[in-house]
């Protein structure tokens, strides 16, 4: 596998390769139609302007967030675009067979060869019951107890390399490698790059000993961000895939023409948070809404805490906050993740930072 399928170009002054992370954002008053054409569209306008990724993530029972079929979501986008990296941010592997991964995603290799990731997470992305509805278990810890089998065996799917004498070892993923050693087959010199992602140290350290890039959530774990990458960096051991580490961060950043603006839509998507931490989720609020919405003084403390590791404001602004958030971490790559009730504002948010550092034009 060659690292320039992982490592990313820098583009105009960005300080490193930038990417996107979209959650297919449902705002009020929109459907989810609206909000899959919006990730088309940003897709799109991703590659055109030079960003190295494009992913989604894997959400359940959230109505504000369209994004609970990733494969289908990136079939789609596939079928729009070109060059852009297309992957999950991520699967959450625990939730599904591994067999069941490998074909969706050798599916999508198939039809963009070379283009396609594999972000694998350990946590269900839904709430506790959504997860039992998922796994057909009442035992939620046993998936994520089980990651590093479910993902040792989900790489020899990939791979088609179960040992002679193991149960699965006469099973093939389909896409796969074993179509190119069938009489007639010719092998693709692809497979989906698998990453690991994480808001704590658990997936940091798997990634670092498997030689494997890594994802960190600094979106909403900026807490845990320096020491995560830290012990990434430590535990790194060379592998087929990567001879050095190789992390991104997912970062909430959102540029406004008016900064005015952006402190609306943020205090828009801390009510938003705030819903779900509390077991009401709902669709993105409009920022009217959020303006009459009476905090208490503990959903206030909630709100400065978590709006604080968004980086909002003018395009300028957001700029200086992502270049110093890069400098202080240290990260190889940064994906950008905007929150926004209508996705006109989302996509002008990346047409804005695009600009501030000069990416290429469309």
């Amino acid at each position: 596998m060659s690292a320039d399928e992982i490592r990313g170009a820098v583009h105009g002054t960005a300080p490193v390769p930038l990417s996107v992370l979209d959650l297919v954002t449902v705002g009020a008053g929109s459907t989810a139609s609206d909000a899959l054409r919006t990730s088309v569209e940003l897709a799109r306008f991703s590659e055109a302007r030079g960003f190295h990724r494009y992913w989604v993530a894997e959400h359940h029972s959230m109505p504000g967030v369209a994004s609970s079929s990733p494969a289908v979501i990136l079939a789609n986008l596939a079928a729009h675009t070109d060059r852009i990296r297309l992957g999950s941010g991520g699967v959450m592997l625990p939730n599904h067979a591994p067999l069941v991964i490998a074909e969706q995603f050798g599916t999508l290799e198939a039809m963009a060869p070379g283009r396609i990731d594999l972000g694998l997470g350990r946590a269900p992305g839904t709430d506790g019951a959504t997860a039992a509805a998922l796994r057909r278990s009442d035992t939620l810890n046993e998936g994520a107890d089980d990651f590093p089998q479910q993902l040792a065996e989900l790489t020899r799917f990939l791979d088609d390399d179960f040992p002679d004498g193991h149960p699965y070892a006469r099973i093939h993923a389909i896409p796969g490698p074993v179509q190119g050693s069938t009489p007639g087959g010719v092998q693709s010199p692809h497979r989906p790059v698998i990453w690991l992602l994480g808001s704590s140290g658990f997936s940091a350290q798997l990634a670092g000993m498997l030689g494997l890039p890594f994802a960190f959530a600094h979106h909403f774990s900026a807490q845990n961000t320096i020491p995560a990458l830290d012990l990434y960096r430590e535990t790194f051991r060379p592998s087929e895939v990567l001879s050095e580490p190789y992390a991104l961060i997912g970062v909430s950043a959102l540029a406004t023409d008016d900064e005015a603006e952006a402190g609306r839509q943020v205090r828009a998507t801390a009510l938003n948070m705030l819903r779900l931490r509390m077991g009401r989720p709902g669709l993105f609020p409009d920022p009217e809404d959020a303006a009459r919405h009476e905090f208490s003084s503990m959903e206030e403390e909630f709100a400065a805490s978590f709006t604080r590791n968004i980086v909002h404001g003018t395009a300028d602004e957001v700029r200086a906050g992502l270049d110093d958030l890069q400098k202080r971490t240290g990260a190889d790559e940064l994906m950008l993740t905007s929150h926004a009730h209508r996705g006109e504002l989302r996509l002008r948010s990346y047409e804005l930072i695009a600009d501030a550092y000069g990416l290429p034009a469309a």
